[in-house]
């Protein structure tokens, strides 16, 4: 009797502690289970990041926020509203759009070498021509001594970019350009035989060079992290001398004093990090 009076509370204390840790094990598994829980529902609950815009916009600050020299090549149109060739050729010959206005068009190619040393502005260089000027073939007017008449254009020059806007892969700039242009008029008579070049020349070329100043404006898509696509618009200024030049048979330079032009071209380049 003592014995079995002594063991029950024995076992009763022994079994209390037990109870207890299977208690707080119980509660830990609520509590664990109602953590997750109420984490799973506030992760439902908070919107989604979406994590391209972030990825673009850092893609793009690691570009541009480093020093870096970006070479383009162009291709576009020039355009001279008010300065044909001649009477007989107006709106010139571009490709694809055909006739513009009432001067002269064609095609024109270029290149550009820029320095960008941070996100907002860049300088550089620049070449344009055009390899194939406009030609009015009836230059002259005799159908017995047929002769044609051709101008071409080259720019060599400076640029500055200042780029306000960086959206994503994009951004857009404007800038101001200036340097030497020159204008060939080429006049070639096509009647007659061949001659040995040294009792003369069936053309004539006569040079016109002068001062352009301009204003440029266009935007950028950077394709990866070297190649980048864009396109611009620029006006310029020429100032050439006002007496134009001839040549001994009077044949005489198209074009003088102040001749406002256009350019539209589309470039694709290819960026040197630093």
């Amino acid at each position: 009797m003592v014995v079995s009076y002594c063991a029950a509370p024995s076992l009763a204390s022994a079994g209390e502690p037990a109870s207890s840790e299977g208690a707080a094990s119980s509660e830990g598994a609520a509590s664990s289970e109602g953590a997750a829980s109420s984490e799973g529902a506030a992760s439902l609950s908070a919107p989604a990041v979406a994590p391209s815009e972030g990825a673009a916009d850092d893609a793009l600050a690691r570009i541009i926020d480093r020093a870096h020299t970006v070479a383009e090549l162009e291709a576009g149109i020039i355009a001279l509203p008010n300065a044909p060739i001649s009477p007989g050729q107006r709106g010139g010959d571009a490709p694809i759009v055909g006739k513009i206005g009432r001067g002269d068009a064609t095609l024109q190619t270029g290149i550009h070498v820029l320095y960008r040393w941070n996100r907002d502005y860049a300088i550089g260089a620049g070449a344009i021509f055009a390899p194939s000027p406009t030609s009015d073939e009836q230059y002259g007017g005799l159908t017995s001594l047929r002769r044609t008449h051709s101008r071409s254009y080259f720019f060599l020059g400076m640029e500055g970019r200042y780029v306000p806007v960086h959206y994503k892969y994009f951004e857009a700039w404007v800038g101001l350009s200036s340097g030497a242009v020159i204008i060939a008029d080429r006049f070639t008579t096509e009647a007659g035989s061949e001659v040995p070049a040294i009792l003369g020349t069936r053309d004539v070329t006569i040079r016109t060079e002068g001062f352009a100043i301009g204003a440029q404006a266009g935007g950028t898509y950077y394709l990866s992290e070297n190649w980048l696509a864009g396109a611009n618009l620029r006006g310029y200024h020429w100032i050439l001398p006002e007496t134009r030049s001839c040549s001994s048979i009077g044949d005489c330079a198209t074009l003088g004093g102040s001749v406002q032009v256009f350019e539209l071209g589309l470039t694709i380049g290819y960026r040197l990090p630093l």
